[in-house]
């Protein structure tokens, strides 16, 4: 604080800047203020104004930079679509797996949803707990749990709506329409749409005819970065309402602008108990060339990301089939099978256990494949 001692010489020395020759005032004219020191000439209403607020600022207490009583910023929730989550750049491998789940459902339980198709792609629903056998880094487990039951599931939808799906878009809307016709009134769900980035668009508060009109609205533009869509699907899947969880994937495979690499997103939906599934729209042309490397490179993305929580890829040469396909993913959630077991293995050692699953179909009947996840991470102690 500064003394009176100060503001008297600060106040000698404005005086003195003030005390420049003034022209006489005239015998008539009446004196407005005065003579108000002996040191200091006739001031006027300025001058006076301006030398009290200045003295009243410099003997005021400084003001601390920060009152004691901290502001605290409250963020939206998720579910706020009046702003974006943000897609944030990775830090490390413990970052990506901070909001995953493991495939298992306690310490020695171990659930594996399972989809079994005949060599037409079509769903086989039929079978029964001795049609399967499980293994475990090449150890017979044996089954304790089996069901088929239709059960809600939490599930997000990923759009691709870059420049890149310009002539796809319509097929794409389509497409979501056809989906959610199959799709169990209990379900849970939201919609992510793709450009240069992961924007969440709609979810369970919005009913379809809602989420159809904001599609309507949408024009292709920018760039994909489909990588990170997916992080934010799993990631938002993470505390979904239900057990069942799942993407589908729309696109035509080309990433271009993503933070996260191929390599991150594997790792993460690995240990993440999510099933992805994807369509890739990919248009045969007569000249590839004219196609980026992400587009000619995006087929082979999407089937190592999906094939590695259990779930596939379904091309789609003619885009008037996405519609078709879409239905068939979205009945395909609801014929799974549900394989539990308990393993032989009692180590609580934190590892990666691999798992097989082998069909035995009745005599005459062509061969069927199994999707499911080819592995889970042991509990650790």
């Amino acid at each position: 604080m500064i003394g009176p001692d100060a503001i008297q010489e600060l106040g000698t020395d404005f005086c003195g800047l003030l005390a420049t020759p003034l022209e006489p005032r005239p015998a008539n004219e009446p004196q407005v203020l005065g003579s108000i020191t002996n040191r200091c000439p006739p001031l006027t209403f300025f001058g006076l104004s301006v030398f009290l607020c200045l003295a009243a600022f410099l003997s005021a207490p400084r003001v601390q930079a920060q009152s004691s009583d901290e502001v605290h910023v409250v963020p939206r929730n998720e579910l706020d679509h009046t702003t974006h989550a943000p897609v944030l750049p990775p830090n490390s491998d413990s970052a990506l797996n901070a909001h995953t789940r493991p495939l298992r459902a306690d310490v020695d339980l171990v659930l594996i949803p399972a989809t079994v198709t005949d060599g037409k792609n079509r769903p086989v629903i039929d079978l029964q707990k001795q049609n399967f056998t499980i293994y475990e880094e090449n150890e017979r487990q044996d089954i304790r749990n089996f069901s088929t039951e239709d059960a809600p599931i939490s599930v997000g939808l990923i759009l691709d709506v870059s420049k890149s799906m310009t002539n796809k878009i319509e097929t794409e809307r389509t497409a979501v329409t056809e989906f959610f016709k199959s799709a169990n009134p209990e379900d849970d769900y939201f919609v992510i749409t793709l450009g240069d980035r992961p924007r969440i668009i709609a979810d369970t508060t919005q009913s379809l005819d809602e989420i159809q009109g904001k599609l309507a609205l949408v024009i292709p533009n920018g760039n994909t970065a489909l990588l990170d869509g997916i992080y934010l699907g799993v990631d938002k899947l993470s505390s979904a309402r239900f057990q069942r969880r799942a993407l589908l994937i729309i696109s035509d495979g080309g990433d271009n602008h993503s933070h996260y690499t191929a390599k991150e997103i594997k790792n993460l939906v690995q240990e993440a108990d999510v099933l992805i599934y994807s369509i890739g729209i990919f248009d045969n042309m007569p000249v590839p060339v004219f196609k980026t490397i992400e587009e000619r490179l995006g087929k082979r993305l999407l089937t190592q990301i999906t094939e590695e929580t259990g779930g596939r890829t379904i091309a789609a040469d003619d885009r008037n089939k996405v519609p078709e396909i879409a239905a068939a993913i979205s009945r395909e959630l609801r014929e799974q099978y549900l394989l539990g077991y308990r393993s032989s293995n009692a180590l609580h050692d934190g590892k990666w256990r691999k798992i097989k699953v082998q069909i035995t179909a009745s005599e005459g009947v062509p061969p069927l494949h199994a999707y499911y996840k080819k592995g889970y991470l042991a509990p650790e102690k």
